[in-house]
């Protein structure tokens, strides 16, 4: 299994070079094609706008989005074009997020920015929150400081339910191309020690059927689950983890768990995230 269709979300608010650099390298080593994806949409007039002037408000803002849609066009093309198989661009006059979950059925695997921000404006970047939990799509989540796709060195970050599973089964393709692999399992109490050994022992046995060598971490203390896995990928100086993304949803709002959230916004390195 390879990844054939690589997508990237690029926002209109912020530096897409990061993205795009990452979508370039795994097209690049997989021999896939590139979508670029992009979305604003007009926001409401102002409250005292009315008439002609509240129309020329709605045509002047309605221009600038297809500028800025025009120029992350031509930045896309500029990035991955000569690194892709092929490359295609979608974009329109809509929400960001929306349009990019609809366009996620064209993808195997979707590259987007971290967000640090609680509540994204979905007017102008898609929030990788809403992408983890309702894409049906692996992430690869970005952070601003990247420069390219770093598989040198990887950490599978292991608990034993369904998210991890089906994380490290959709990294397959990365892990198979990464030069070191680490599996890291947090036990979440000192008893449960002797458990999660025998978990991270079977999954690096499972990778060994695909050709895969990886270690495995398990600390004998058991301390802060987020600062245990950012050390154990401090380590061995990992350039991706890998993790299954826990959340569920509440109303209308997708909450994610503390660890999901942490990869997605804070982590300083990319986090390959399914659910």
């Amino acid at each position: 299994m390879d990844y054939k269709t690589v997508m990237v979300s690029l926002a209109l608010d912020r530096p897409n070079d990061a993205c795009l650099a990452v979508a370039g390298d795994v097209a690049e080593r997989f021999g896939a094609r590139v979508i670029g994806v992009a979305a604003s949409d007009i926001r409401p007039t102002l409250y005292f706008a009315e008439g002609d002037f509240a129309q020329k408000l709605l045509d002047e803002e309605a221009s600038a989005i297809r500028k800025r849609l025009s120029e992350l066009e031509a930045e896309f093309r500029r990035a991955v074009e000569k690194r892709a198989t092929s490359v295609e661009w979608r974009s329109a006059q809509a929400l960001s997020g929306p349009y990019m979950l609809q366009q996620a059925r064209a993808a195997d695997l979707i590259v987007v920015g971290a967000r640090s921000e609680a509540i994204v404006d979905v007017g102008i970047a898609a929030d990788p929150g809403d992408l983890l939990m309702q894409a049906g799509r692996p992430l690869i989540v970005v952070p601003s400081t990247a420069q390219w796709l770093d598989l040198r060195s990887v950490l599978v970050a292991w608990k034993d339910v369904r998210e991890a599973r089906r994380a490290v089964f959709d990294a397959l393709p990365l892990l198979a191309a990464a030069k070191d692999v680490t599996i890291a399992a947090i036990p979440e109490k000192q008893s449960d020690r002797a458990d999660v050994l025998a978990e991270v022992a079977d999954v690096a046995a499972w990778l060994r059927g695909h050709g895969i060598v990886a270690s495995t971490v398990v600390p004998e203390k058991t301390k802060d689950t987020i600062e245990q896995l950012d050390k154990a990928a401090a380590d061995i100086d990992a350039g991706v983890v890998i993790a299954g993304a826990y959340g569920h949803s509440r109303l209308r709002e997708w909450i994610l768990s503390g660890v999901t959230r942490h990869l997605a916004t804070e982590s300083r390195r990319c986090a390959f995230l399914s659910r």
